[in-house]
């Protein structure tokens, strides 16, 4: 509670009924009195929502805070995360393999990759199930996403570009359209 805070509104003549209220309403949400105080733009994103790790070393814990225990720690830059749940700036995320847990909201990024499940793919010059490929993608290989549109994403690993189907990796909606 922000007891030392004091709030000081002065109504000017012709003022309009209610804007008094709202004045109070927003001051009080700004000193962080009122619920909702904490949210920033990204909070209002919809869920489920894919992400990526922002760096090298990222602590998945068991709940949202530092007082959890670690049950993961990630290793891999870019790798594809599926935000379930926000709490204050805790995200719960699911992995690839389906692991669970909470991590904080500044380890994420909104930029897009995706991760090559099961078997080596090709990576395509067109989005044709016939064009040529352009370079084998083996399982486990991160990839950014540069832009998806129906059954389709361009993507681009160690300078190689070109097409993937999107159920040959995982970071990606089957409905979700993309652009650069």
């Amino acid at each position: 509670m922000h007891a030392n805070r004091t709030i000081i509104t002065k109504t000017a003549r012709g003022n309009r009924p209610g804007q008094l209220a709202r004045l109070v309403a927003l001051a009080l949400l700004l000193a962080g009195l009122l619920p909702g105080a904490g949210l920033r733009a990204e909070d209002k994103l919809p869920l489920p929502r894919f992400a990526s790790l922002q760096s090298n070393e990222v602590n998945m814990r068991q709940g949202p805070g530092e007082t959890y225990p670690i049950i993961w720690t990630y290793q891999r830059a870019g790798l594809p995360v599926e935000i379930i749940e926000e709490f204050d700036i805790w995200r719960r995320i699911r992995d690839h393999d389906g692991v669970v847990g909470w991590v904080k909201s500044t380890l994420l990024v909104g930029k897009r990759h995706v991760i090559v499940r099961d078997d080596q793919r090709p990576l395509r010059k067109s989005p044709d199930a016939g064009a040529l490929p352009v370079a084998q993608v083996d399982p486990g290989v991160v990839l950014k996403v540069l832009e998806c549109a129906g059954d389709w994403c361009r993507l681009e690993v160690q300078g190689y570009k070109g097409w993937m189907m999107k159920t040959e990796f995982w970071g990606v909606y089957q409905a979700e359209t993309l652009e650069d």
